[in-house]
């Protein structure tokens, strides 16, 4: 067999390779914690229903990961990243997770997330020429 290694964008490969680390993967986890996969985005809206900041994450098995927590600059400061936070939290308890996980670079919101209670487990030094910290807070 001769194989060869392609560099592209294809969805479909990409979700070919998803989905096959997927299935391995359920493999290896208890039936309990099979196919708890949820989707979570929260949206900090105005009156004018425009979009704010938000909280982009999912709950995958047994915790709540967060990918992307975002405030414009001018309500930051405000508490409404905390909001999302505890609202986050809320649905990860709700659907019985156990921790929550994310990541964060040394300029972005390392103490805003320690205040509410995030523990390091994990860093990367020279990271674009930062710290990449990776946290965790048990619920």
């Amino acid at each position: 067999m001769n194989l060869h290694i392609h560099s592209e964008t294809n969805r479909e490969h990409q979700s070919y390779i998803e989905n096959k680390m997927f299935e391995f993967n359920m493999l290896h986890f208890p039936d309990d914690l099979k196919g708890r996969y949820q989707v979570v985005n929260l949206f900090l809206k105005d009156e004018d229903n425009q979009i704010c900041g938000g909280l982009v994450g999912e709950i995958c098995w047994n915790w709540l990961e967060i990918e992307y927590l975002f405030v414009n600059e001018e309500l930051r400061k405000s508490g409404y990243g905390k909001k999302l936070m505890l609202e986050a939290e809320r649905i990860a308890k709700e659907n019985n997770c156990e921790f929550l996980k994310l990541d964060t670079l040394s300029f972005q919101a390392l103490d805003f997330y320690k205040k509410l209670g995030f523990e390091v487990f994990g860093t990367l030094e020279n990271a674009g020429r930062h710290t990449h910290y990776y946290l965790k807070k048990d619920i």
